[in-house]
């Protein structure tokens, strides 16, 4: 699920990126849960993507800047809870999340420090409770099946976005 924010930087906007657990683990050769346990079931942040408007995106935008998990340490419980892991093997959530420094985050330094960046997301996802949104519209997590056109009208009234499922 992809909502946009806008900024006037080297990019035209950002994709906040959630997902949901299950779907990932459907989609996916295999998924495993992180070291830290099995996440809620909830939507996880997949990540912050700087995007251009012609469909275009920056990524690894500085190699000379590393994730670095000391920049981030009070966070990391957040990080853990809302920004899990599903890749296989099993990890923290550590390599995941240098994945999304390094190719997204780095691109948008001129906003973002790397804790910025970090911090940005996950109130991001404390501000936009999409399972509360879509539960609030009668759409629940029960292997039922509901139209895309109703999750599009139910995020979009709450959020004020067009979302991109």
């Amino acid at each position: 699920c992809l909502l946009v924010l806008t900024a006037a930087q080297d990019f035209d906007f950002f994709y906040f990126v959630q997902q949901w657990p299950g779907s990932y683990c459907d989609t996916k050769q295999s998924c495993c849960y992180p070291t830290t346990g099995k996440p809620s079931s909830d939507f996880g942040i997949h990540g912050l993507w700087p995007n251009n408007n012609d469909g275009s995106y920056p990524s690894n935008c500085d190699p000379s800047s590393p994730y670095d998990q000391s920049q981030v340490s009070d966070l990391i419980s957040r990080m853990q809870q809302n920004w899990p892991t599903l890749a296989c093997p099993s990890g923290s959530g550590s390599t995941f999340w240098s994945h999304e420094w390094n190719k997204h985050g780095t691109c948008a330094e001129s906003i973002f420090n790397q804790h910025g960046y970090f911090k940005k997301a996950l109130d991001l996802k404390n501000q936009i409770d999409l399972l509360g949104i879509l539960q609030g519209a009668g759409i629940n997590p029960d292997g039922g099946f509901y139209s895309l056109s109703s999750i599009k009208s139910a995020i979009r009234s709450a959020t004020g976005f067009t979302p991109g499922i």
